[in-house]
């Protein structure tokens, strides 16, 4: 028995243990993912850097950041006499150079846009124990470059003594991602910059929904003609017009819903089922379509010919149609249905084996007869066709002095191809352009991918996939048929739709990668191809979960009906699908395919869109689905696909704290006194004066070698200000709570605080929240006092703040919280809940601060108020606004970054963001006291207007000099031709 156990333990136990890995692995690789502070996927440089060389291959700076960050470290070590240099030069460098780090969100705590971000990067225990041992002063110049001289000092006088506080302030606990761990985690580099990979080996990939509402949308097209429009096709028989912003025009480019021969049963293959511009639109302004239609009860597949419109290039004029080519379909099923232009500017038209099961019809089916066009691929010449027949057939056509054969034939064998599409090539290369590729739909047991050559037998109704169909036909030695290059059983897929390889400039990662997926399963698929052997390399494509898809506008999950798939004039990827397979349903979606774990460089791929003249209105794009970013945490998994849109969580408003009223104090000034706190002029604002002094006597030690300063402190702060709550104090907001510490400086302190106190005595006092990067208010890791908190209810009695120096503790102060802070005792956190901003103020102060004006009075002059914010129309009675003034709407209350809306006729209203640039952004930053707009955030990046609230601006374009936007190049007030999901946003500092 014990042997039995025994041998039992040693059979079980390290497969346990492996399982246990396994999953502590995925658990690993699912907590976090790579992720820069704009919120979106590291990326490779367009050139390499110079300063951060470690993040060339693979990070968030490009050359233009990587020399700002240089200029920071630099002007930090002019501080520094040769041994400080060789000290700290290293430990500078590394905190700045974090920026870079292909997982700068996570150690910036800056994954989530609503949290507070991070002032440095998070450190490891021991790595921030050796900075503190070492270099533990310069904290005061790397703070003081992010938040300014006149609050560093009373941040860092305290911590910089107290390891454990400097060490709780820049300690990140996650000791997988804290810094230096991140870079030496092998599970967390291994794949760094390739596309995400489930533990089965399934590719991540995340979606964007681009259109909704659609009836069985079966293709979608662009013009390539700069506009960046594309069209979209519904089986009923409409076509419509989508504008680079993703607005559809009102009118159809084409309605053939008279003539298009289709039901509203699920799974009906015929109606509208393609269309095709000419090459050269621009030019010979023609579109091809293929449909169904039914003549004298004979059903038949019709190709047309359509021209422009004279007057609109949104629309085809429906009266020149003219029927280039029609074929009698013995059956209702297997209609084909591809239309498309080659490389070599030859129309290609992809026909069906005419229905039916097993391609019934004749000796050896339809698709190896090459006297009818059924189950056939067809190549004709189109142009110069005005004064003379429809087509005519290209002099290289594979059978045209092929006796008893069909001239117009390029390629035979196909039972009903679904979905082709023709390679762009490699961007940089060029290799493989011009290939064409197609789905065909299999019969009982395959489906099949196959790569069109000129004169191909495809082998059906011989063969099905690789395996033998017709045995008779299989065997025949004349068949001579090109195979697959890939097919898979109908356990993964009944119907496969072909796709396209990916050659786009956004997502690197995919390029070469032949994305495709099944209409029945809706699985989605892709092929590699080896360049070496010739062999395509299968790889699924699952959603990512919601952690890999956490980026502004993703989504990862969709309907189940993959219907087709497209390509943008830019080469993004998309595909059509839809949750009810009936061409009257309003169940169609158009998504964008996204890699989640490497974009292109900032710049590169960077269009500006033709101007498009538009007759008629805009219907303007609102997503449904829930954006992962915005679901709340879940344990159920998110599923593949759906057949029916299911909200995975239901959102409810955050809930809000008890609030902190938090009053910092301003900068040390010379006499010592305290005066009692004015008396609040309403409930809810509570102003305190106080005053302190602060006196310095400082002593010359006998020698020179080891400088020590002996200093009797108090401080003097004068301060009259209501400021937003927030939650339990960090470690830096308790120390400006407390008096600096008077220290022994060693080796390089004397100039760095030298240094940095002589510009302190040079800035004025501000008490705007300091700002980074981006905007986001900084995160301070949390911090526990033994020493209660008082109530806020009642203004705090005048105290003296008293300095005791403990033996036990050389060179450190205490000093008892003061009275200034106050809060209930609440649960503490790592990311607090922002709470609401007070904005109850006397009501003429109020008046004025809307308009934007300084309060001149002497007792209000180093009071800051918030500016107050709404989401509403017009403004309060009694309120008098100029035109022109501007706000920033923020669904959190902050009052440096939100929605713009402009204040005209007597209404607010929103900006668009076409045109909208960094400029613009500093004249509306600069309206509202800030220096300058930090970022500019497009596609409604801050929130969307609701449907009441009118947009006003739009094309704005400014010079950055002027004083309002409405100084600035624009469209009339009110015309626009943008929805809200453009509003623009902006970030101020």
């Amino acid at each position: 028995m014990t042997l039995q156990t025994c041998n039992l333990h040693h059979t079980v136990l390290p497969h346990l243990l492996l399982l246990v890995l396994l999953l502590l692995l995925h658990a690993l690789r699912g907590c976090c993912h790579p992720q820069c502070l704009d919120y979106k996927p590291p990326f490779e440089p367009r050139q390499p850097l110079v300063f951060c060389k470690e993040y060339s291959k693979f990070g968030c700076c490009d050359l233009e950041k990587d020399e700002e960050i240089s200029v920071k470290f630099y002007t930090i070590m002019d501080n520094f006499d040769h041994s400080g240099y060789v000290t700290c030069a290293k430990y500078i460098r590394s905190i700045l150079c974090q920026e870079c780090s292909p997982y700068a969100a996570h150690l910036y705590d800056a994954e989530d846009a609503n949290t507070p971000m991070r002032m440095l990067p998070g450190m490891c225990g021991d790595y921030c124990s050796d900075y503190w041992q070492q270099c533990r002063y310069t904290l005061s110049l790397l703070l003081e470059e992010l938040v300014g001289p006149q609050q560093f000092a009373n941040m860092t006088a305290t911590i910089e003594e107290d390891r454990r506080k400097f060490c709780n302030f820049l300690e990140l606990k996650d000791k997988q991602y804290c810094y230096p761990n991140v870079l030496t985690n092998a599970a967390l580099n291994a794949n760094l910059g390739l596309v995400s990979e489930d533990p089965k080996g399934c590719l991540e990939l995340c979606l964007q929904e681009v259109a909704n509402g659609l009836r069985n949308p079966v293709a979608m097209i662009h013009a390539n003609d700069g506009t960046h429009r594309f069209f979209v096709a519904e089986q009923l028989g409409y076509v419509w017009v989508y504008l680079a912003n993703g607005s559809r025009i009102d009118r159809p480019f084409l309605n053939l819903t008279h003539a298009v021969l289709t039901s509203p049963w699920a799974g009906d293959e015929r109606g509208f089922l393609c269309i095709a511009l000419h090459p050269r639109i621009t030019a010979v302004r023609k579109a091809y379509v293929y449909y169904s239609v039914s003549v004298k009860k004979e059903e038949r597949i019709r190709i047309s010919e359509f021209t422009l419109s004279a007057h609109d290039d949104n629309q085809l004029d429906h009266s020149s149609e003219r029927t280039i080519l029609e074929v009698v379909e013995p059956a209702s099923n297997h209609n084909g249905g591809q239309l498309l232009f080659g490389h070599d500017g030859y129309l290609y038209i992809f026909i069906g084996d005419g229905g039916r099961a097993g391609d019934p019809f004749g000796k050896f089916g339809n698709s190896q007869n090459k006297s009818t066009l059924l189950g056939k691929v067809l190549r004709l010449d189109v142009d110069n066709n005005d004064d003379g027949p429809p087509y005519s057939i290209p002099s290289d056509n594979p059978f045209l002095r092929e006796k008893e054969s069909r001239p117009e034939i390029y390629a035979f064998g196909v039972r009903n191809m679904w979905r082709c599409s023709i390679d762009r090539g490699d961007p940089a290369t060029g290799r493989g352009g011009g290939r064409m590729f197609c789905g065909d739909v299999g019969q009982n047991k395959y489906e099949e991918v196959d790569l069109i050559v000129k004169g191909g037998n495809y082998g059906w109704r011989a063969k099905e996939g690789f395996s033998c169909y017709d045995r008779k036909l299989c065997h025949n030695s004349s068949l001579d048929d090109i195979l697959p290059i890939f097919a898979y059983p109908h356990k993964l897929g009944k119907s496969v739709t072909g796709g396209y390889i990916y050659r786009g400039c956004q997502m690197p990662n995919l390029n070469g990668l032949y994305i495709f997926g099944d209409f029945m399963s809706g699985r989605l698929m892709s092929l590699k191809e080896n360049v070496t052997s010739g062999e395509w390399l299968y790889n699924e494509i699952c959603m990512g979960r919601d952690q890999t898809c956490r980026f502004p506008k993703l989504i990862n999950s969709y309907y189940k009906y993959i219907i087709s798939f497209a390509e943008d004039e830019a080469g993004e990827l998309y595909f059509l699908a839809t949750g009810a397979a009936s061409a009257t349903a309003r169940a169609g979606v158009i998504y964008k395919i996204v890699d989640p774990s490497r974009r292109a460089a900032p710049g590169k791929c960077r269009v500006k869109p033709s101007p498009v003249k538009i007759k008629g209105k805009l219907i303007h794009f609102y997503p449904k689905e829930e954006f992962v970013i915005n679901k709340k945490p879940t344990t159920t998994p998110v599923p593949t696909t759906t057949t029916r849109k299911t909200t995975t969580t239901t959102k409810t408003p955050p809930r809000r704290k008890s609030p902190i009223i938090i009053i910092k104090p301003p900068m040390p000034t010379r006499a010592t006194i305290r005066k009692t706190p004015l008396p609040p002029t309403k409930a809810t604002t509570r102003k305190t004066t106080l005053q302190t002094t602060r006196k310095t006597t400082r002593k010359t030690p006998p020698a020179p070698t080891k400088p020590t300063i002996k200093a009797t402190t108090t401080i003097k702060t004068t301060s009259a200000t209501t400021i937003k709550s927030t939650t339990v104090p960090t470690p830096v907001q308790m120390s400006m709570a407390t008096t600096p510490a008077t220290t022994t400086p060693t080796g390089y302190l004397t100039t760095v605080m030298t240094a940095a106190y002589s510009r302190i005595a040079q800035t004025p006092i501000i008490t705007t929240p300091p700002t980074r990067r981006h905007g986001r208010p900084r995160q301070y890791a949390p911090f526990t006092t033994s020493q209660p908190f008082t109530s806020p209810q009642h203004p705090p009695s005048p105290s003296t703040t008293s300095l005791k120096r403990y033996p036990e503790s050389p060179g450190a102060l205490t000093t008892p919280l003061p009275p200034y802070w106050s809060q209930k005792p609440t649960v503490s956190g790592f990311k607090p809940q922002r709470p609401p901003i007070n904005t109850t103020l006397p009501k003429s102060q109020e008046e004025r601060l809307w308009l934007g004006e300084k309060l001149e009075s002497a007792g209000e002059g180093n009071r800051v108020y918030k500016r107050l914010r709404g989401r509403g129309r017009g403004h309060k009675r009694g309120r008098r606004l100029r035109v022109g003034s501007v706000r920033l709407v923020s669904a959190d209350g902050l009052s440096d970054r939100g929605r713009v809306e402009i204040f005209i006729r007597g209404e607010w209203g929103t900006v668009c963001d076409d045109l909208f640039n960094s400029k613009a952004g500093s004249v509306v930053c600069r309206q509202l006291g800030f220096t300058t707009a930090l970022a500019v955030m497009k596609r409604a990046a801050l929130g969307e207007a609701d449907r009441s609230v009118r947009i006003l601006l739009d094309d704005v374009e400014c010079e950055g000099g002027e004083r309002s936007l409405l100084e600035c190049k624009r469209s009339r007030v009110g015309k626009h031709n943008c929805s809200h999901g453009e509003d623009v946003g902006v970030i101020c500092g």
